[in-house]
């Protein structure tokens, strides 16, 4: 049986990959929901993906204007959850 503890930081860690993952969420949403930067992030899903994935994902962040707010011209409505 897991611990609440343990299922929330699932979750919570969850939400980040799922984030990552979104082609539209630029890293700025990431840290303004939870606080983390970039670099956390390229952490947290090199340590919760397998290799491949990880490799998958650099590939594709890699550059992405719409990853990174500052470069984006994106004017798409932001959910407030983000």
């Amino acid at each position: 049986m897991c611990s609440s503890g343990a299922h929330y930081e699932e979750d919570y860690y969850d939400r980040i990959i799922e984030m990552a993952w979104e082609d539209r969420t630029p890293f700025d949403a990431i840290e303004y929901q939870f606080g983390i930067k970039e670099n956390e992030v390229r952490k947290i899903m090199r340590t919760h993906l397998k290799e491949s994935s990880f490799k998958l994902w650099r590939k594709r962040v890699k550059g992405r204007k719409t990853k990174h707010s500052k470069t984006s011209e994106s004017n798409r409505f932001k959910s407030s959850n983000q």
